[in-house]
């Protein structure tokens, strides 16, 4: 049986980051207190340090725009390959 992953608002991860970042708390004893995972609070803190640029990496918007990139790449290979296999269609029939 599959587990089901829980979700976070980002507000929520905001206030985890905070709990670390701001008042000193460490990574054990604030996701102990959150009732979250050490690894997840781990990944919240690593992306906030991408997101302020403190960090190399791909921030959430660069990501989001490679998603879309991806997306519209996919659209335009389709639209190719519908049109080349247009052009054989119609090339044998004119001969």
């Amino acid at each position: 049986m599959k587990r089901k992953r829980k979700r976070y608002s980002a507000s929520f991860k905001a206030g985890a980051v905070a709990l670390v970042k701001e008042q000193g708390r460490s990574v054990a004893q604030a996701s102990q207190e959150l009732g979250i995972s050490q690894t997840g609070l781990r990944r919240w803190l690593d992306a906030d340090d991408v997101e302020r640029g403190a960090k190399d990496g791909l921030t959430a918007a660069e990501k989001a725009e490679i998603r879309e990139l991806k997306r519209e790449l996919q659209i335009v290979k389709m639209e190719r390959d519908i049109l080349k296999t247009a052009t054989a269609f119609f090339a044998k029939e004119s001969q």
